[in-house]
């Protein structure tokens, strides 16, 4: 349950910005909605309000059995069978804009979104920061219709996640799934907010990404196939750890993993990729905080990354405005 202070501070700061309007609107439906899915099983929810999304019109999904529905889960809303991706900007009060702006990617598998925990959240915190930030909700893997049975599919998804591992290398893969959807879903952002710069405030050479999971995978995915996509930053946060091919030239990254998460099991290699390339990299493995932490949950190490990640943005100049 949401707690009064946070929707005390959404009240005060959306005067400030018309698209900050959109968390005090997404914080009331979720208080409105029943109280749910305070556990790790999962309830069915009302798709809450997002008057602030931006239609990216990259098309459909095929093959798609249901429409897009929503749930809760640990508390959290999630969305699932998105076929229609979309962009909610959260614009910083303009007197604290300092012209950087982050595309933020919520994380869930590629079969659902923590549109929240992973998106909405962060946006915020961002903004109050003075960073333009963009949730991108993108398009997702088909599941089913039935919820226990897409609960099944998601504890597949976990097990396809740690796959790979063996007695001599007991390191989890990086998942080789198609993500031509949401590399496209990604691009018409990136494109939009090139194309309404001077509407938002942002300086075009100051566009980072952040994925959380599957969002920091697809981040990755971005950073070395895409070519439309020049960012400035990356902050993969709790992602797959698997070195990868720098065949082009990829920016500085932020990188956060916990050691008890599954994703993890000592694995060092995208770190070691971007220090053998000789590009900035300053990566925090953190003692625990399990996976899918977001911005932090009591009592773990991990709470502070953003605060790490606020300082790396800082002392890399990503915050000066030109």
């Amino acid at each position: 349950m949401l707690s009064p202070e946070p929707i005390h501070h959404a009240v005060q700061s959306a005067v400030l910005s018309n698209s900050l309007k959109a968390t005090l609107l997404v914080s009331l439906s979720m208080l409105v909605s029943p109280l749910f899915g305070q556990d790790g099983k999962i309830y069915p929810l009302e798709a809450p309000d997002e008057p602030n999304a931006i239609p990216l019109g990259t098309g459909g999904v095929d093959d798609q059995p249901a429409p897009e529905s929503w749930f809760r889960q640990w508390g959290e809303p999630m969305a699932r069978n998105v076929s229609t991706a979309t962009l909610t900007p959260f614009l910083p009060d303009p007197e604290k804009a300092t012209g950087a702006a982050v595309i933020v990617a919520p994380g869930g598998g590629f079969m659902w979104l923590s549109m929240h925990n992973e998106g909405w959240k962060v946006a915020k915190a961002l903004a109050d920061q003075g960073i333009a930030a963009f949730v991108l909700k993108y398009r997702l893997q088909p599941t089913v219709d039935s919820l226990e049975e897409f609960e099944n599919q998601m504890n597949r998804r976990f097990e396809e996640a740690g796959e790979g591992a063996s007695d001599s290398n007991p390191r989890p893969r990086r998942p080789n799934w198609d993500l031509s959807n949401q590399q496209t879903d990604a691009e018409t952002a990136y494109a939009m907010i090139l194309d309404r710069a001077e509407e938002w405030g942002v300086d075009v050479n100051r566009i980072g990404m952040m994925g959380f999971s599957a969002g920091a995978g697809l981040t990755m995915h971005c950073t070395l196939n895409s070519d439309p996509m020049k960012l400035a930053f990356i902050a993969p946060i709790y992602g797959g750890m698997n070195a990868v091919d720098l065949s082009k030239k990829v920016p500085p990254m932020f990188s956060v993993i916990a050691s008890d998460d599954f994703l993890f099991q000592g694995e060092f290699g995208v770190v070691k990729s971007w220090f053998e390339a000789g590009v900035p990299v300053e990566f925090h493995l953190y003692q625990n905080g399990g996976h899918g932490f977001g911005l932090g949950y009591p009592d773990r190490t991990s709470n502070r990354w953003f605060e790490a990640f606020m300082h790396w943005v800082t002392v890399n100049g990503f915050l000066k405005k030109s």
